[in-house]
């Protein structure tokens, strides 16, 4: 039997599994099966807290759909609240600082990345408008913020059917990662407005990679000022970036409840 706690950021819910104490196999059958909101315990996104040799502990991260992905920013700030402390945090896209702050936390993103192949894209391509669309979307940019963005600045967000398009382009062949797709509407200088179609999980109420990789998109290209506001379905996170430097994400986190399971009958 292992402990986990059910909690959420901004409606991003998560299974949090406590592998501290001994080893928890999370197969991507496994996953699906815990993740399934009929017959297992029911989340966006599965996380496994182990043991680090470089920070405080580490995280592993799996979608709904099985996948496991390099970053998740809803998650990140659940893990202090978890361990009930500040914590730096091991992660397929590197070393995290999570720290409590209010209701939630504040969490150190890293640098963003732009290049092509870090995206990844499958071919040489400028990101910060890319020479391509989807439809009547406008040309995009790519952000890779520990796990691959595209984001489209629109005009009217209620408009845009997030629900075809984000499958659409999530499995386009340009992304041979497949990708997170971001539909974001500027509603002043440090205020946007964002809904995202999160690759192996669907439309979500949050994503806090894609308020990151939108936030940095927008900062970039001159459309915004941080700190931003970022309003996704499930509420707010605050996003800071400079140029050069690291993302900080600050917003809450939600405790549900806890319980122990015994994952080998899932």
């Amino acid at each position: 039997m292992s402990k986990f706690a059910k909690m959420h950021g901004l409606g991003n819910d998560f299974v949090v599994i406590d592998g501290r104490e001994g080893p928890v196999d999370i197969s991507a059958p496994r996953a699906r099966a815990i993740a399934d909101r009929h017959t297992g315990i029911g989340c966006d996104q599965l996380i496994l807290v182990g043991t680090s040799g470089k920070a405080d502990v580490s995280m592993r991260i799996f979608n709904a759909d099985g996948s496991e992905v390099e970053a998740c920013g809803n998650a990140t700030r659940c893990i202090p609240l978890f361990l009930g402390r500040d914590v730096t945090i091991e992660t397929k896209a590197g070393l995290l600082d999570a720290r409590l702050a209010g209701d939630g936390a504040s969490v150190d993103m890293g640098a963003p990345r732009f290049e092509w192949d870090a995206i990844p894209l499958a071919y040489a391509m400028d990101t910060y408008s890319m020479p391509t669309s989807w439809e009547d979307l406008p040309a995009p940019a790519a952000v890779n913020v520990g796990n691959p963005h595209v984001i489209f600045f629109v005009d009217d967000l209620v408009s845009v059917e997030t629900d075809r398009l984000g499958p659409l382009i999530e499995h386009d062949p340009l992304f041979p990662a497949r990708i997170n797709v971001n539909f974001a509407q500027i509603l002043s200088d440090q205020h946007i407005r964002l809904i995202v179609w999160e690759r192996g999980a669907g439309l979500t109420q949050a994503c806090g990679t894609g308020a990151c990789a939108t936030a940095v998109a927008a900062i970039r290209q001159g459309l915004a000022t941080g700190p931003v506001t970022v309003s996704l379905p499930g509420g707010d996170l605050e996003i800071d970036w400079r140029a050069g430097g690291h993302i900080q994400m600050t917003g809450p986190a939600t405790f549900v409840f806890s319980g122990e399971a015994d994952w080998e009958r899932f």
